[in-house]
């Protein structure tokens, strides 16, 4: 009897350290999935930009001066500028929610 009262005091001691470990580990993923998506919706976004800018070009028939073409070459650039700098803040605020986490659990 005391064995048992013993084993299970030991494992309701130790199931808010497995619980808190399980919750990190989940909203690790979610935040994961959440970049993906994030990342894939907005090279979409700027691809459709960049494409709407080619067609332009193309309408007024621009589509291969130099202009057009360094036109095209700058907003390809603006937009990976875009994604680094959100990746970065994103990484930031996950970093800053994982210490707030740490500190409070």
């Amino acid at each position: 009897m005391k064995k048992s009262i013993i084993a299970l005091s030991a494992i309701l001691l130790a199931s808010p350290v497995f619980a808190a470990t399980t919750t990190d580990n989940t909203v690790a993923e979610a935040h994961k999935g959440a970049d993906t998506a994030k990342e894939k919706l907005h090279k979409a976004q700027h691809e459709g930009q960049e494409m709407k800018l080619k067609s332009e070009h193309a309408a007024e028939g621009k589509s291969h001066t130099t202009g057009s073409k360094i036109t095209e070459g700058a907003q390809k650039g603006w937009n990976k500028t875009k994604e680094g700098t959100e990746k970065g803040w994103d990484k930031t605020k996950q970093g800053a929610e994982d210490l707030k986490n740490k500190a409070t659990n």
